[in-house]
This record gives structure tokens, C-alpha cells and sequence, in this order.
């Protein structure tokens, strides 16, 4: 894994943690495919934190990853937030297994896209295989970051979420292309399948696998000078906190693992009846850590259905600087 394996991966997170957990690290991450943006020491770095806790709940069925790891020469950041249904068995699996197969897949650097594909598609399958009866409701979403070079590719299955926060003025046509594509969440108890699940694409569900795929949505940036930090989190904060307001609670946390412990705490305050986990990673000398005025928080929510999904769109986008309503591109 990396000089970063016994004391800054979460490798080690047990099964169904009754306490609240939190950790981090700091990784030298350099682009060699954007000099400008090595000018600075700091920049190419990133720093990453996580917070769990199974909240009001007396079990405990979500899981988190945080790993950096070497892949043909090229340092990897690896960071996934995986939600159970139905029991922790399904996630608990996807986080022992879904990264192995991706960092071992032979298109991994060449063709990333593709790798996660197959990486999520073994993974579901590989699961059905070695489940047993008792395990029949299991399943799992999965909200996942990798980072290669200077790219940042996000997938998605399932209702947890990924957000990013980019520094900047707001692009008036940003909003308009993310819901041409689809860009919205429909609120997660309005369709169900089957009347028992939530959720169309998860892992694992191997009683409702006729109808519910563990295809992610994936999506690709370009990690710039704009780009501030990302959060990957379970529903146990999204059901509470919109996109703009996690975005606005972060930004002024320059510690990431307090940025992590942050959301989760406000989550549990505001009487999120889940499991809750945080990842985030916090992009480091990219740009001015303008902190801004944290009172401008956007509780606007737009709700869109996803054809015949009720999928998240994999990446939702904030931008650092704004207040106005329109300038949502995400919503919970």
C-alpha cells in the first residue's frame, strides 16, 4: 500500500464499530502533468480525513476506505464511503475487495473509466457468488474518489454522495448543463423497488438483482488550481445537511479529519436517524483558502428523477464563492 499503510488507511476499520472513529493523513501527490501548478511545494499534496459513527442507531452498517497506494510508478489516492442495507455484510465486502480489483486491473492507468466499471461489475458479482442464504437482503451503495495524477475520477452507486467545492466565480451555464445531464437526486423514499428498497443500483440485493444494477455513474475532473476539497458521505448526512451547507461548514476547516468529525457531529445534531460517515480530502496549496462568510448557506433543495433511477448523480459541485439560490448544481 504504501509508506502511508499502518497508520494512515482505515484498512483496519472493524466490523460494526459501536464508537465514533475518525483519522486522517497527508500525501505528497504531485501532477507531473501541470508544472504550473508545482511551482509551490505544497501543491500537488492533498490532505484527508474520516468520521464515523453509527449515529442513533444500535447497529452499525456503514463502512469508509481511505488508501494511497502505488500503481506502475503513479501515486493513487483511493477513498470510498460505502452504505449497507439488509445487514453490514455486503459492505463490509465491497470495502475489503472493490480497490483490490480495481488497482489490480490491467487498464487501470490507461483506460480508468473502464477500470472502475469492471472493478464495481466483479465486485457485485463476486459478492453474489460467495454470499450465502442468510445473506440474501444484503446490498450496498458506494460512493467513491480516485485520484490519479492529476485527475479525479468519482463513481457512484446507490443514494451516497460525492460534492466538491471549486473556488471562483459561479458559471452561469454550469447549472443548465448539470440538469441537461441529469444532475439532481430524487429524494430518496419517493420510488422503491420491489416496495423494499430505496435504492436501483446497489451491490449485493441478491433477491431484487433483476432490478437493481451496481453500474456506477462516473464522472471525471481535472484536478486545478480551483479545485478546494471534496466529501464523500452516507445518507446519515445527506437526509440533514444540503450540498451548500457541508461545502460551507468545511471550508473554513483547513484539518480535514476536523472537517470530517465536523459534518458528522451537526449530522447527529440535527437528529439524523442513520449511520453517519464523512471522508473528506482537501486539496492542498491549490489556491487561497478564501474562508468567506460561512453564514451564506443555501437551504434550496430540486429534486429530479434519473429516468427510471433513483441514483445520485455521481459528482455534485459548489461553488466556493456564492449565495445566490440559482447557483445550486446539487440538491439532497
Amino acid at each position: 500500500m504504501g509508506y502511508l499503510d499502518s497508520v494512515l488507511s482505515s484498512s483496519n476499520q472493524v466490523h460494526a464499530e459501536e464508537q465514533p472513529v475518525s483519522g486522517g493523513g497527508v500525501s505528497n501527490f504531485i501532477h507531473v502533468n501541470d508544472a504550473d501548478m508545482c511551482s509551490d511545494s505544497e501543491n500537488g499534496k492533498f490532505s484527508y480525513g474520516y468520521a464515523s459513527s453509527p449515529g442513533k442507531r444500535s447497529s452499525m452498517e456503514d463502512f469508509y476506505e481511505t488508501r494511497i497506494d502505488g500503481v506502475d510508478g503513479e501515486t493513487i489516492g483511493l477513498f470510498g464511503v460505502f452504505d449497507g442495507h439488509g445487514g453490514a455484510r455486503a459492505a463490509e465486502y465491497v470495502k475489503q475487495h472493490l480497490f483490490s480489483n480495481l488497482i489490480k486491473h490491467p487498464k487501470f492507468i490507461s483506460d480508468t473509466k473502464s477500470a472502475i466499471a469492471d472493478a464495481y461489475s466483479r465486485t457485485d458479482s463476486e459478492f453474489l457468488k460467495s454470499d450465502n442464504s442468510q445473506n440474501r437482503d444484503a446490498g450496498s451503495t458506494a460512493s467513491t474518489a480516485i485520484l490519479v495524477g492529476d485527475r479525479l475520477l468519482v463513481a457512484n452507486v446507490g443514494d451516497s454522495r460525492a460534492v466538491i467545492c471549486r473556488g471562483g466565480e459561479d458559471q452561469s451555464d454550469e447549472r443548465q448543463r448539470i440538469e441537461d445531464a441529469g444532475g439532481f437526486v430524487m429524494w430518496a423514499g419517493t420510488w422503491r423497488v420491489g416496495g423494499v428498497l430505496a435504492v436501483s443500483r446497489a451491490f449485493g440485493d441478491k433477491l431484487l438483482k433483476q432490478y437493481v444494477v451496481a453500474d456506477p455513474e462516473i464522472q471525471e475532473e481535472k484536478v486545478d488550481s480551483s479545485l478546494e476539497f471534496l466529501i464523500l458521505a452516507s445518507d446519515g448526512l445527506w437526509d440533514v445537511v444540503s450540498n451548500e451547507e457541508a461545502v460551507a461548514m468545511v471550508k473554513p476547516i483547513q484539518d480535514s479529519e476536523e472537517a470530517a468529525k465536523r459534518l458528522m457531529q451537526e449530522a447527529y445534531q440535527r437528529g439524523s436517524a442513520d449511520n453517519i460517515t464523512c471522508v473528506v480530502v482537501r486539496f492542498l496549496g491549490n489556491h487561497n483558502h478564501n474562508q468567506g462568510d460561512s453564514s451564506k448557506r443555501n437551504e434550496d433543495s430540486s429534486n429530479r428523477s434519473l429516468g427510471n433511477h433513483q441514483q445520485s448523480n455521481p459528482l455534485n459541485r459548489v461553488s466556493g464563492n456564492h449565495s445566490d439560490p440559482s447557483s445550486k448544481v446539487g440538491s439532497n
